[in-house]
């Protein structure tokens, strides 16, 4: 339908030891790849969009490999998983919603037995804007101790023309997680709920 044309991309990796409390032998470690494209539809109204999902699918798998890279290259070792984008002001939120699927199926082909959501959220915003992308576990939705959100954006993007695709990955719960729920290792895996 249309071809993807990336402007810049941008690899971010946090290890964090802890959060006031004791510092965790193993840092909780959390990366997101972002990539700065070119909006086809940008200016105006195009009712039929959803094909350019497909041209969208390799960007993603490129994105999330690179992820699983940048956190050690062990996909056994992912955790948590989210994704979204920002749209720049020329656009609409539905461009946003394209990446839905390349972006949520390419993290869980790449990590293989992912079975829970993939979370998102997206926006139109200004060149500099920031997104809050929510994370949860990758095989249930309702382990509490990986609800979590790392904070993506790009100092120069999204132009008004442009969309930022963001996917995100996690190495485990939050640093001090003890607030209760279904643990990781009460999962059954059967829905991708619990």
């Amino acid at each position: 339908m249309a071809e993807v044309r990336i402007r810049k991309t941008l690899l971010s990796v946090e290890e964090i030891f802890h959060e006031g409390g004791p510092p965790a032998a193993d840092p909780h470690r959390r990366a997101a790849a972002i990539a700065v494209i070119a909006n086809p539809f940008a200016g105006r109204y195009e009712p039929d969009i959803a094909g350019f999902m497909d041209d969208l699918k390799p960007l993603g798998l490129k994105m999330a490999r690179i992820l699983i890279r940048a956190l050690g290259g062990n996909r056994a070792a992912i955790e948590g998983y989210g994704k979204g984008a920002i749209v720049g002001s020329a656009g609409e939120l539905e461009h946003g919603a394209l990446w839905h699927v390349p972006g949520g199926y390419a993290m869980r082909e790449a990590l293989g037995e992912a079975k829970a959501i993939v979370p998102s959220t997206k926006k139109v915003g200004a060149v500099g804007a920031r997104l809050d992308v929510p994370i949860t576990h990758i095989n249930a939705a309702y382990v509490r101790s990986h609800f979590d959100a790392m904070e993506v954006g790009v100092s120069d993007g999204p132009r008004a023309d442009e969309i930022a695709l963001a996917l995100v990955m996690t190495t485990g719960p939050r640093i001090h997680a003890r607030v209760g729920g279904l643990a990781a290792w009460d999962i059954a895996g059967e829905d991708g709920l619990r």
